[in-house]
């Protein structure tokens, strides 16, 4: 590491005083808390989740998995340089998308289906239309997004004219892809953008990054709505609430958050029975009951988001867990791991 200026230093230890200081006040106005309130609620039953599939194809880790609305065709980016799509109900594969670049970190179905595009190492997002196909029979590459001075970490569709991306230079960006062309580009936290959670109504959605705050930011604006600290390390993923009015998050520090926007401050900490486990990607039930976060060492974990207990493990992976989707249904989840498996749990 190298040695900081005093002036440097200063300056650091003013920003953590601030942030405490927010942190203070916000524990001054919490006058009750979410597991007190909850406390005389029943019990629900541990998560009765097995993995029914696995999806098998991929040859090399498998960093990235998103659903389509119909929550019947899912996407996965491999960093054997495919992206595979896949019918969830057969288990079969309904198209293989050779890339430019194998080093794919996420991926993203369109709402409707239509279009998916991924991103990483190669410093672009590449859109594709499943529904077209090119000379050679695979989906028509219809846009290649570039501008990124840093690996593109996160990507969604608000739908099938509009994308918003998060990257490891610390940019957020949308694009109007018909035109082709970024609609805004700014910078968006301190460090890289880890992840990125549209809300229900895809009027606002939320990011974390490795400056270990979550951000909220409403998509016609730049400037961000809210901002929320906590975590200890690098926040890996965010996911809104299905209720629109919170979000949950993830971290290497062992722990999962939940947040409340009204309230403006964290209301739920969540941790592994062991806490032997950092968490690479979480995923909220449609009910928002249950809160499902994947660990480092190959498990995913859940809790009961209201009265904080943990309510059971997912067992089946072989490594890492690098991302876990839920499909808008809710009757299905998909895992993607360094054991270059695809598990759907149900």
């Amino acid at each position: 590491m190298p040695k900081i200026d005093p002036e440097t230093q200063k300056l650091y230890d003013e920003i953590n005083g601030m942030i405490q200081k927010f942190k203070d006040d916000q524990k001054a106005k919490a006058d009750c808390t979410l597991a007190d309130k909850c406390g005389d609620m029943g019990d629900v039953p541990k998560i009765r989740f097995s993995s029914k599939k696995i999806l098998k194809g991929h040859i090399n880790k498998v960093n990235s998995v998103h659903f389509a609305g119909d929550s019947r065709h899912c996407v996965t980016g491999s960093l054997d340089g495919k992206l595979i799509i896949w019918d969830t109900w057969t288990a079969n594969k309904v198209q293989i998308i050779p890339l430019r670049s194998a080093w794919v970190m996420t991926v993203a179905f369109s709402p409707s289906g239509n279009f998916v595009a991924c991103g990483g190492m190669d410093n672009q997002c590449t859109v594709y239309d499943v529904n077209n196909r090119d000379a050679s029979g695979v989906a028509k590459m219809v846009r290649e997004l570039v501008g990124y001075e840093g690996f593109l970490s996160s990507c969604r569709f608000l739908d099938d004219g509009h994308l918003i991306t998060g990257s490891g230079d610390m940019k957020i960006c949308h694009w109007d892809l018909e035109k082709g062309v970024k609609t805004m580009d700014f910078n968006g936290h301190a460090g890289d953008i880890a992840g990125l959670s549209l809300s229900p109504d895809m009027n606002t959605y939320i990011t974390g990054s490795v400056d270990k705050t979550a951000k909220l930011w409403d998509v016609r604006e730049q400037g961000h709505k809210q901002m929320f600290f906590g975590h200890d390390m690098d926040v890996s993923s965010v996911c809104y609430h299905p209720s629109g009015f919170g979000f949950a998050s993830c971290s290497e520090d062992q722990t999962a958050r939940m947040y409340d926007l009204r309230s403006d401050q964290q209301i739920g900490l969540y941790e592994p029975p062991q806490k032997n486990t950092g968490f690479t990607s979480c995923a909220l039930s449609t009910s928002g009951r249950y809160l499902m976060c994947a660990g480092v060492e190959g498990n995913v974990h859940s809790w009961d988001t209201m009265k904080q207990r943990h309510t059971g493990t997912l067992s089946g992976h072989e490594n890492r867990i690098t991302c876990i989707s839920l499909c808008p249904n809710g009757m299905c989840l998909a895992s993607t791991s360094w054991d270059q498996q695809v598990r759907l749990w149900l």
